[in-house]
């Protein structure tokens, strides 16, 4: 198998049941990955997971479910194991896990903290150990933070500050698991027009968000996924680097 395309890989997705993981793996498999481990979060997500899961087979990939809380490391290392067990390894490994919090520093608690801390931090470390300890020679690493690691604003502290983080565990990844030529990258959008953006905003910010990037709107998932999708393929190259995808909403 080529290093640079997907014909034959195996592709794993935390956060890959609906929204951008969900896309991700509908294109990954129609453009020729043969197998995809899709975790989702909770009970609620299963019918999207399962709809991704029809249409990646559909594609004429097989597919995996794995329902968990990744805040809980054992069960992190429970998906890479299953993806191995079923699958017999690993060759692009996918994060897509995140949670926003928008609330005055002032404000925040010491519960709110922790859980952002686990989610947006705690999650994406493990899940690059333990890609680095799974992952088959050559393999990819992508992780989903945000743009606002680039801004200059308030009311995010726990959210842009528990990704930030993220660069530097990209850095360092990259720089260990490089000798086994895997490459480890971050894509950094702007405020995606999912469900996942809306509840943190009213309406104003909604309307400024859509204001602020220099082409207009919000950042479309469409406009993501062959951007992740060119890393983990023809893209590998690229290693040790936040990507902003954003339309011109923040930049360093």
């Amino acid at each position: 198998m080529s290093r640079n395309d997907l014909n034959g890989k195996v592709v794993l997705i935390a956060g890959g049941g609906k929204n951008l993981g969900g896309l991700l793996a509908r294109d990954l498999a129609r453009k020729g990955a043969a197998k995809i481990a899709i975790h989702y979060n909770s009970g609620q997500s299963r019918a999207d997971a399962e709809a991704t899961l029809a249409d990646i087979e559909a594609a004429g990939a097989e597919g995996l479910l794995f329902q968990a809380d990744l805040t809980q490391v054992s069960n992190i290392t429970r998906f890479f194991d299953e993806a191995v067990s079923r699958f017999g390894g690993i060759d692009v490994a996918i994060n897509t896990v995140g949670k926003v919090l928008k609330k005055p520093f002032i404000e925040t608690t010491e519960a709110e903290y922790d859980s952002m801390a686990d989610i947006n931090s705690k999650v994406a470390y493990f899940f690059l150990q333990e890609a680095g300890k799974k992952l088959n020679d050559n393999g990819k690493i992508c992780t989903v933070v945000t743009s606002l690691l680039a801004a200059y604003t308030g009311l995010y502290s726990t959210y842009a500050g528990q990704k930030a983080p993220v660069e530097h565990y990209t850095r360092a990844a990259s720089k260990e698991y490089g000798a086994r030529g895997i490459s480890v990258t971050a894509v950094a959008p702007g405020p995606m027009d999912t469900p996942f953006f809306y509840p943190a905003e009213s309406d104003d910010a909604v309307a400024y968000h859509k204001s602020a990037s220099a082409l207009g709107g919000l950042t479309d998932i469409k406009d993501i996924v062959p951007l992740i999708t060119f890393l983990v393929t023809d893209g590998w190259w690229i290693t040790g680097q936040t990507i902003f995808a954003n339309g011109g909403y923040t930049t360093r």
